[in-house]
């Protein structure tokens, strides 16, 4: 179900906790909030809706399809760059480094372990959505 969005820059910048098989639930409102805002956003994490769980969704660029991480943690990151973003839980946008390639290691639905490679624009969403669950407000 489709969810407000948290724009209280106190309560973002706090960490978020490990998700659980119990926040199945919340994995699907942050999708379902995401593709209602979808002119607008290409990832989020569940704190943008209220939730301090380590769960992010995005648009995965080579598959075209919404992709959910739980408990993501960057591993590796390879090529700095230097990047502005915008975000929908706040206003204007502000500048940051970003890496082009990123290794992460994190949960699929069925909570099993899985690390992939991303590059590119998709891997600049996840650091960001990252970020979000790690109360690192761009």
């Amino acid at each position: 179900m489709q969810q407000p969005i948290t724009t209280s820059p106190t309560f973002l910048a706090q960490p978020s906790e490990p998700a659980t098989p119990d926040d199945l639930d919340c994995a699907q409102n942050l999708k379902d909030t995401l593709e209602a805002n979808a002119e607008q956003c290409v990832g989020m994490a569940s704190n943008m809706i209220g939730e301090h769980k380590r769960i992010i969704v995005f648009n995965d660029e080579l598959t075209g399809r919404v992709m959910t991480m739980f408990n993501p943690e960057i591993v590796e990151k390879t090529g700095p760059y230097e990047a502005e973003e915008g975000c929908l839980s706040l206003e204007s946008t502000r500048k940051t480094t970003r890496f082009e390639t990123i290794r992460v290691h994190y949960q699929d639905k069925r909570f099993k372990e899985r690390t992939a490679n991303f590059s590119g624009w998709t891997a600049q969403i996840i650091q960001h959505e990252i970020d979000h669950c790690n109360g690192v407000l761009i």
